[in-house]
């Protein structure tokens, strides 16, 4: 059976560093997202994004899009079968409501993992520590996307696995035994660092 971890919570609770550790410890395949935004430096289409324009972005079939800042942002059934394509498992990171529409399209694939920390501060501190200029993390933080994924949705509660992201290696540690609970084939590499 396929599945889709969909990884979730406010800015700066590890989303991204927990998508990394899922794809790089267990070679699950990150699906790519679309999006209008232009590309920045060192970014590649059909690495990092699928980037396409106002006329191109609703070509795709959107499990979910978002509009962000004055550009789109989605995730496609086309990006989600091309991770499918080399792996059972896939991976993506997205804002609740996102996840609300994966696990209402996609029930049966869809893992929904809810990422919280213990203060607010440390959110701040981790947006500032991958790069984000003050002004951008305020603004990120004060945003009503984040607000909103500052608490788990009703939507969710069922479904969702609650992970207190304070402390990396016990991350880690919860990560391992989580997906040998939904189901991952354990080898023994994968409990070796």
């Amino acid at each position: 059976m396929k599945h889709v971890v969909v990884i979730t919570g406010a800015p700066g609770t590890g989303k991204t560093t927990v998508r990394n550790y899922l794809t790089e410890k267990y070679g699950m395949e990150k699906v790519l997202t679309h999006t209008t935004r232009m590309k920045r430096v060192g970014e590649q289409d059909g690495v990092d994004y699928y980037f396409e324009t106002d006329e191109t972005f609703f070509r795709n079939h959107f499990l979910e899009h978002v509009d962000y800042d004055d550009k789109k942002y989605g995730s496609s059934l086309e990006g989600l079968q091309r991770a499918w394509e080399d792996n059972d498992w896939a991976v993506i990171v997205l804002d609740t409501k996102g996840a609300i529409s994966y696990l209402q399209k996609m029930p049966a694939e869809t893992l929904v993992l809810y990422l919280e920390t213990s203060d607010q501060k440390k959110q701040a501190q981790r947006l500032a520590e991958r790069g984000d200029r003050t002004e951008l993390i305020k603004k990120r933080l004060a945003s009503q996307e984040a607000k909103r994924d500052l608490e788990l949705p009703q939507e969710l509660h069922e479904h969702a696995q609650l992970l207190l992201n304070d402390d990396w290696e016990q991350t880690k540690h919860y990560l391992d035994a989580w997906l040998v609970k939904v189901g991952w084939k354990v080898a023994a590499s994968d409990f070796q660092d």
